[in-house]
């Protein structure tokens, strides 16, 4: 893994979840909501239509760690806000930066957005160097 350090940018991780990877994760997860798996639904309570799951953003917030820090090993913590929905066949772009190197360990902070609005902000990763 290449050296981190103070104000470097982890690499962008771009995803465009298809329009089946709601009732697939719902399935992985056993998240059966609903507002996740049931367009008509999600639209009567006020929805665009299916959401995405929350986990799954989180889980690309995740995998940016990840593939920056050279494997999954090395992701020692991560804190995350929900702070929108995200909602299939539109492209997920997960951005971060490192804040903090100390003691063999960097502080990456981290959002996920689509179409501009964030998804998922002030998520806060400790990766191991």
């Amino acid at each position: 893994m290449a050296q981190l350090n103070v104000g470097d940018q982890i690499p962008e991780v771009r995803v465009t979840p298809d329009k089946y990877l709601t009732v697939r994760y719902a399935g992985a997860s056993g998240d059966f909501n609903p507002i996740h798996i049931d367009e008509e639904f999600a639209k009567a309570v006020g929805l665009p239509g299916r959401i995405l799951h929350g986990l799954w953003s989180m889980a690309q917030v995740a995998r940016a760690q990840t593939e920056a820090a050279g494997g999954p090993g090395h992701l020692k913590r991560l804190s995350v806000q929900f702070r929108g929905m995200g909602v299939p066949e539109q492209e997920v772009l997960v951005t971060g930066a490192v804040r903090e190197v100390r003691d063999g360990r960097a502080i990456v902070d981290t959002v996920a957005e689509q179409s501009g609005k964030q998804i998922i902000k002030n998520a806060e990763a400790e990766i191991e160097l």
